[in-house]
């Protein structure tokens, strides 16, 4: 489970919104949860170029990954997740988004635009192929 309140989840959306018909991309900040309510907090969203500039793919700036990982790190966070945006299509891993799925301790999280007036928000697990479904609790 991972835990992301309102204003990020608004924040997620608006970016994904701003950003269509390519899809956003981003990095998730956080810290581990001690407690039952989720595995993860997200404290900081980091907002990142899409270099691939496609509705159906995304690929971030390597030296603008970077920076960020860096940032996050001398805050005394972690990064706890990757999160896109599907404009066209349902929140759900495509075969693609599972190929690139290279931290298996992380959240992917997808914001679908697919229904303009009701975004969707969904979480991952992708490791080795599978995807599991999480709960995103706000």
């Amino acid at each position: 489970m991972v835990y992301l309140d309102k204003e990020k989840t608004k924040k997620l959306i608006e970016h994904a919104q701003k950003e269509s018909p390519n899809e956003a991309c981003g990095l998730l900040a956080g810290l581990a949860k001690a407690d039952e309510k989720a595995r993860f907090e997200v404290k900081k969203i980091y907002e990142m170029t899409n270099t691939n500039k496609s509705a159906t793919r995304f690929f971030m700036d390597p030296a603008e990954q970077l920076k960020v990982l860096k940032d996050i790190r001398s805050l005394g966070l972690q990064m706890v997740g990757i999160y896109h945006s599907h404009p066209h299509s349902k929140a759900y891993p495509s075969a693609h988004d599972v190929e690139m799925a290279f931290y298996p301790d992380v959240s992917y999280v997808i914001v679908s635009l697919e229904d303009k007036k009701n975004p969707r928000l969904k979480s991952f697990r992708i490791a080795e192929g599978k995807i599991t479904e999480e709960v995103i609790n706000s």
